[in-house]
């Protein structure tokens, strides 16, 4: 399992063909208290860099963008019941949704962990 991070400030989770894709801790200190996610519907076809998902917060609303291209294959139900998950723990219950990968090359232009902290630093 790999995981990359891009400079929208969404993190990737690599397993085989699969990508799941939140937003990063660094992402939901700027956003503040989220109240409210919208994901995008499974068997939609995103393009890289497309608005996939909506986070709206105390503060503003924010797009969650595919940071590659693929099938979304399943969404975190648990987001629209309970989206200050994505407060208390983003890189975790709080993913967004499944994308089945559809160009692993666009995967190279993204961030390892250290590359990301140098991003926010």
């Amino acid at each position: 399992m790999t995981t990359l991070f891009t400079s929208d400030h969404e993190w990737l989770r690599i397993e085989g063909d699969v990508a799941t894709i939140g937003v990063t801790d660094y992402a939901q200190s700027q956003l503040g208290d989220v109240v409210f996610v919208e994901l995008p519907k499974v068997g939609r076809a995103l393009k890289k860099a497309e608005a996939a998902a909506v986070v709206e917060s105390v503060k503003a609303a924010s797009d969650v963008y595919a940071p590659i291209s693929g099938e979304v294959l399943e969404v975190n139900e648990a987001l629209a019941a309970e989206p200050a998950l994505v407060n208390s723990d983003a890189g975790g219950k709080a993913w967004f949704f499944k994308l089945k990968i559809a160009d692993k090359s666009e995967l190279h232009g993204l961030m390892d962990e250290a590359g990301y902290a140098k991003h926010t630093a």
